[in-house]
Parts: C-alpha cells; structure tokens; sequence
C-alpha cells in the first residue's frame, strides 16, 4: 500500500486530529507497522459510540499496517469506580469487552491492564518517573479524560490515573494512542514529558464522539470541542445510547425521543448518526417518507442530505423512523453474537 493511501486512512472519519501530520507522514515513510494501542475503561453495556466509532478507526489503522492494540484498562476502571468499585465484576466485565472487540476489530490484540502491570517493577518506576515531571494543577486538569473535573471531591487515587495513562503510551504504543477528543490534555502532556525523559515522543489520534441522543446542554462561553465532550453518547445516561443489544423496537423507540430540530445541522446527534455509522457502512441512504410529502428520497453522500435536512426538505420524525431502521440493521451482527448461550452468559455481570 502507498504512503498516500496510508495517510488517507489514518485520516479519515471519525478522524478529528492527528498531533501532529507532520510526524505521522514521518511515521509511517519510516516505518510499514507503527504501535497502536486505544484503551477503554470497562463498565456497563458497549453503545455505538464506544465499539462502532473507536471500532471503525482501529479497522482503519489495521487496514494501514499498524499493529493495533485494544486495551482493556481494569485498574482504571477500579480507580474510577466503574461497576461500583467490585474489582471481581471488573474482570467479568473485560470478558464481555474483549469478545466484542474481537468481533469488531479481529485484526487487533487484546491487552488486559493486569496483565501489562504483573510483575512489571519498570513500568510503576516510569510512573514515579513521569510523574515528577507534571505539577499537581497540570494534573487536576487532565482528570477530564475519567469523565471528572476539578471541582469534585475525589479519592487520592483517582489523581494517580493520568500519570498511569501517560505511561500506558510508552508501554503499549510509543507510536500512535487513539482516543476521542476527551483523552486529548492526557496525550498532549505525554507529548511534553516523554522527551523530557528519553522517551519516543507519541503521534496521538483523536477520533470523532458520537453524540448522545438528549439535547446537548448550554455551555455559554465554552468551545466547540467542550461542548462536543459534554455531549457524548455515554452508557451512564441509558436513554441517550443506543448499545449494541438493543432491538430494533428500542432503537426506534430511542430515535422518536431524540434531539433533532428541524433545520438544525450542527449539534444534531440523528444526523450524526448517518454521517458517523451510516454512511461508513452503507453508500446510500434511503429516508422513506408518503408519496404526498414528496415520498422517499435516496442519498449517495451524508453532504447531499445535511443540505436537504437544512433547507428543511426532510422532516425530522421521517429521518429519524429511516436512521433507526439502518441502525437496527448495522447492529444486527453482533446484537446475534452475543444471542448465543455461551456469550450471552457474558452479560449476567451487568
């Protein structure tokens, strides 16, 4: 595969940055397999977000001959209180995650954080190491990659988490760790402290999060980016994700109750929906509406339907009944995956 070919898929959505293109063209003119790695705290049910957008990217990566690594962070987990804290849950869960992750992305290894951490003196070394380097202000404003900020009232180890992440890119993938745009303050300060110590300095990829299905709420004063964040599809708010189990009855049901005002483009979590998922699995999209609304209309590309949505020639309860049956349909696969007895077993921890 060509160099151009190979920067276009690293590129391409839900790409949102690369720090920086630059060194990523360096990258891979040097190198034909970079190291890869995205990790992911494990909690409840997987949505589309989680598996199908960062899913999409590591396929992606593969497809440009990297080595990808998906890295299931149980002790960050535990340090962020995810299934209630029960470390015995926690690792019930990562089985769940990495059978998913298995079917979506097959082409990437599988890393549980104990795993990498057993018996590994060097790397809690490295994090004392890292973390002499970072003041602890710096470091209070790193917690939003655990979904925090610095105004909560947190445990001492919840401040231990952004060094560990730091150091988490030295031992999985000096090249090139992927998170959505939340996980950027933590990449951008590994980018600062690796050279300080001798270290590769990283090429972070951020991908693109999908929208939850509420209304996004009013963060007067706050950029584009921030607003995104506190938007996203998230497994805590349950009726603003669509998980990979649901129906095809409560996936519609969900699409009837989202956010989508007419005319509106930008914000709009159902169109993200056909840009992000539909789109990267279909190359048309139908919206099915009466004959006397003009009936169904057929598009080749998200941009020819954002023009129409925004000219207001397409009803949002028409778009959304047409993106909750595509989405029923794309999710089908691994809805049925897990439908066997063996690995729906997998989901009695939750």
């Amino acid at each position: 595969m060509d160099l151009e070919r190979r920067l276009d898929l690293v590129k391409a959505p839900p790409t949102e940055e690369v720090i920086t293109e630059r060194e990523l063209r360096k990258l891979l003119e040097t190198s034909e397999h970079p190291e890869h790695y995205i990790g992911f705290e494990i909690s409840g049910y997987l949505h589309l977000g989680t598996l199908f957008l960062c899913g999409y990217k590591v396929n992606d990566l593969a497809e440009a001959g990297f080595n990808c690594k998906i890295y299931l962070a149980d002790w960050h987990s535990f340090i962020n209180n995810k299934l209630g804290g029960s470390w015995e849950n926690i690792i019930k869960a990562s089985k769940y995650y990495e059978e998913a992750f298995k079917f979506f992305c097959p082409k990437a290894k599988i890393v549980l954080g104990s795993d990498l951490y057993h018996n590994n003196d060097e790397y809690w070394k490295d994090v004392i190491r890292f973390s002499k380097h970072v003041t602890l202000s710096r470091n209070k404003r790193c917690l939003t990659i655990m979904g925090r900020n610095q105004s909560e009232q947190l445990d001492f180890a919840q401040y231990i988490y952004p060094p560990m992440q730091g150091v988490d890119v030295k031992y999985l993938a000096e090249d090139m760790p992927q998170g959505g745009m939340d996980q950027r303050k933590v990449h951008v300060l590994a980018r600062e402290v690796f050279p300080k110590l001798g270290w590769k300095k990283p090429i972070p990829l951020h991908n693109h999060l999908l929208m939850g299905l509420a209304e996004p709420p009013s963060l007067s004063g706050e950029s584009k980016v921030e607003k995104v964040i506190a938007a996203k599809m998230s497994k805590s708010k349950p009726w603003t994700a669509i998980f990979i189990h649901d129906s095809d009855e409560e996936v519609r049901q969900k699409l009837l109750k989202a956010w989508c005002p007419i005319k509106q483009t930008e914000l709009n979590p159902v169109l993200e929906l056909v840009k992000y998922v539909i789109f990267r699995e279909r190359r048309q999209f139908l919206v099915e509406r009466p004959v006397k609304y003009g009936g169904s209309v057929s598009f080749s590309s998200y941009e020819e339907l954002e023009r129409e949505y925004a000219n207001g020639k397409i009803h949002p309860m028409d778009l959304k009944l047409s993106v909750a049956r595509e989405i029923s349909k794309i999710i089908d696969p691994i809805r049925r995956h897990f439908e066997t007895p063996s690995n729906r077993k997998l989901l009695e921890v939750f």
